[in-house]
């Protein structure tokens, strides 16, 4: 099972209507939005796409939209199937290959954590089995699911998963991720998972990463991983800053919520988070336009 996320992966939002339905709708024109970006792949159902706060029907119903939207369009789909109930993850994995999906993800169940390295194993065996067909990532994101274990131990046992193409790495870990990386010679696909890092992990070797600000802020990555390949650190860093700066501003306004109002600014309406998410007032979102203007945001996205 071989498939390589390289170049940048959008990890998207999940569009809602302004009560906070399903607004699948939208699907369409987030594609196309992508595809004017670059973003030649999209990373469904995870954590930007609030798959938590998502009912099993709700989830089939968004990747069915969306294999219907990207099919013929050259824009890959990856879905992430993972689910504390391992029966609904064995549901979405299944559809995903009826569906013909390029690869599924599942997080490790957060609420009863897994107590071992080996049990984490059985769980992503468990999801995998269901879609035998289909590349499996691990996605691997310990700050929100508060289950660590290493991930170069990880792959040592993964001949339990047959399917497995490799870790969806959301963890600061650069050492970890540069042995992961190196695993028997490079046999797995390791994408990074934290944006804000991408030129450190660039550094090390990575070569592909999957990301919510790709949605809004394709252009900076780009032109980082661009300046890298031509030998011009002072450009990849400048880029780099301007993502960790945006970053912040966008944390500072709570991030989901803001994350959202930047792509309703970009003329791609997804509509508000669901709770346990909060939202922006009207004020807010105002607010947050000026401090993007300010920031220099919008002329970065045409630079």
């Amino acid at each position: 099972m071989t498939i390589k996320l390289h170049g940048l992966v959008a990890a998207t939002h999940t569009p809602f209507q302004s009560d906070g339905q399903l607004n699948i709708t939208v699907v369409e024109r987030q594609a196309e939005h992508l595809h004017r970006n670059g973003v030649k792949t999209a990373f469904i159902g995870g954590s930007t796409g609030e798959s938590h706060s998502l009912t099993v029907e709700e989830r089939l119903a968004l990747a069915l939209r969306w294999s219907e939207v990207v099919r013929g369009s050259g824009l890959r789909l990856v879905v992430h199937v993972g689910s504390n109930c391992l029966a609904d993850a064995r549901t979405l994995a299944a559809q995903a290959q009826e569906l013909r999906a390029d690869a599924i993800a599942a997080l490790s169940p957060s609420y009863f954590k897994p107590k071992s390295l080996d049990a984490l194993i059985a769980c992503c065996a468990d999801i995998a089995a269901a879609a035998p067909g289909t590349p499996f990532y691990f996605y691997d994101i310990p700050g929100l699911t508060g289950v660590h274990f290493p991930m170069p131990e990880f792959l040592v046992a993964a001949d339990r998963i047959p399917t497995l193409a490799g870790i969806k790495f959301t963890n600061p870990d650069l050492m970890a991720f540069q042995n992961c990386l190196h695993f028997q010679g490079g046999r797995f696909d390791i994408p990074w998972g934290v944006d804000e890092y991408m030129l450190a992990a660039v550094a090390v070797g990575a070569v592909g990463g999957v990301g919510s600000s790709y949605n809004f802020a394709a252009p900076f990555y780009h032109r980082l991983l661009a300046a890298v390949e031509r030998g011009d650190m002072a450009a990849a860093r400048a880029e780099q800053f301007r993502s960790v700066q945006l970053i912040e501003l966008l944390a500072a306004f709570g991030y989901m919520a803001a994350a959202k109002a930047v792509m309703g600014f970009l003329g791609v309406e997804v509509g508000p988070a669901r709770l346990p998410n909060g939202n922006l007032t009207t004020e807010q979102k105002t607010r947050l336009q000026e401090r993007l203007d300010q920031l220099g945001f919008f002329a970065w996205l045409r630079t």
